[in-house]
């Protein structure tokens, strides 16, 4: 419906109106919603043109009555007219025909003729009147829901935007950049990171299936869960497993998250991860200037009853950059439907390798958003960049070494 408008959209139209009946008075004949909406002249020429072409007709036929052409622009004129100004041509109409019909007619059977012709004519008038009252009710009502509805989403977004971290983690050694920007008023992506002591962090980053409310759920419980499950125990190994539980217990089959956590201590230089069918997070290693993926290792969360997880490892060194990110960035898609993908973003990475983290972060949004600038992202995207500022180099790069199960590293 025309009236289903943004409530800002639709303030600063009524402000406009306002101020055009102001200046041009005769546009307060028209209906509220159609003066909103396109030219305001329209209507009225087309109204009154078609009366004078009734009027017109009705005057050369002389042998037989036209009166009932005049429901025609009465019609319309109920449509498009305030319900005072459709009353008003119903006399109007009437007279002109009185005026153009032929003269030898008894008088009384004029009044008559006339007296019936306004009836139908109000009568016509106030059945599009009372529809178009209702019409105007039933948008009214629905817009007003749809602005209710736009502020809970709003505030969904606030209260969503409190499990994201608020600031950056002071960890010696660690340079440490995240965001998260959702494709709606509210996403299912999730990142954070949580200090473990003066020189550990856990970083996470997870991906709800699907967009929207759902998901936005979905991932304020993914959220909490982890955070509750990281301060409870340093396991990552046991706490995907807790958490595959917890997250499988309130969901249906059709609904997972992927989910990659990874642990960084700055004293051993080294990160320990899982994986959880999440997009393989890049390690940019600053000595040779290639790049590793940290690959999915077990299924994502809440999509088997059983988490049999694999836990990786990776030595560190000095100037080393990770990048996790959500499948928004890779999936984002130009006008001919090709998408950013993983060369794209790892040719941004080794660009960008000298960058701040925060710097990188930047450079791999833009370049993602420009990649498809003319249709926009249509997923959250969410980027979380990791450099290693350590003082000096280990010197060596040990291959990823891998534990199974529950194993403890």
């Amino acid at each position: 419906m025309n009236d289903l408008v943004h409530p800002v959209v639709r303030e600063s139209r009524l402000a406009e109106l306002r101020g055009l009946r102001e200046r041009v008075p005769w546009l307060s004949i028209l209906r509220k919603d159609v003066a909103l909406n396109g030219p305001a002249w329209l209507p009225i020429a087309l109204v009154l043109g078609a009366i004078g072409a009734v009027a017109y007709a009705d005057h050369l036929v002389v042998s037989i009555s036209l009166v009932y052409l005049y429901i025609l622009p009465l019609a319309v004129g109920a449509i498009f007219l305030r319900k005072e100004v459709s009353y008003s041509l119903i006399v109007v109409c009437v007279l002109l025909h009185d005026y153009d019909s032929p003269r030898n007619i008894n008088p009384g059977l004029r009044v008559f003729h006339n007296l019936s012709a306004m009836l139908c004519f109000a009568f016509v008038v106030y059945l599009i009147q009372r529809y178009m009252e209702q019409r105007e009710a039933l948008a009214k009502t629905v817009q007003q829901q749809r602005d209710d509805l736009l502020q809970d989403v709003k505030l969904a977004a606030q209260v969503q935007r409190l499990f994201l971290p608020c600031g950056k983690p002071a960890i010696d050694g660690l340079e440490i950049a995240g965001m998260m920007h959702p494709a709606r008023g509210v996403g299912g992506d999730y990142y954070d990171y949580i200090p473990i002591d003066a020189h550990t962090i856990q970083v996470v980053i997870a991906d709800v299936a699907g967009k929207g409310v759902s998901a936005a759920l979905l991932m304020s419980a993914t959220a909490a869960a982890m955070r509750f499950e990281a301060n409870r125990d340093r396991n990552m190994l046991e706490q995907v497993e807790r958490l595959n539980t917890e997250i499988g217990a309130v969901t249906d089959p059709e609904q997972y998250v992927t989910l990659l956590v990874a642990e960084i201590d700055t004293h051993k230089r080294i990160i320990h991860y899982v994986n959880c069918g999440h997009n393989p997070a890049l390690l940019f290693r600053a000595e040779t200037g290639t790049l590793t993926r940290m690959n999915s290792s077990c299924p994502p969360i809440g999509l088997s009853p059983e988490e049999i997880c694999e836990l990786a490892s990776a030595d560190l060194m000095a100037g080393d950059m990770l990048v996790f990110y959500t499948d928004g960035v890779t999936e984002a898609e130009n006008r001919l439907g090709e998408e950013f993908g993983t060369e794209r973003l790892s040719a941004v990475v080794q660009r960008g390798s000298s960058l701040s983290a925060e710097g990188l972060m930047i450079d791999i949004f833009n370049s993602a958003a420009e990649f498809c600038s003319e249709v926009g992202f249509n997923d959250d995207v969410t980027i979380l960049v990791v450099k290693c500022n350590f003082e000096g180099s280990p010197g060596v790069t040990v291959q990823n070494s891998i534990h199974y199960n529950n194993e403890a590293f």
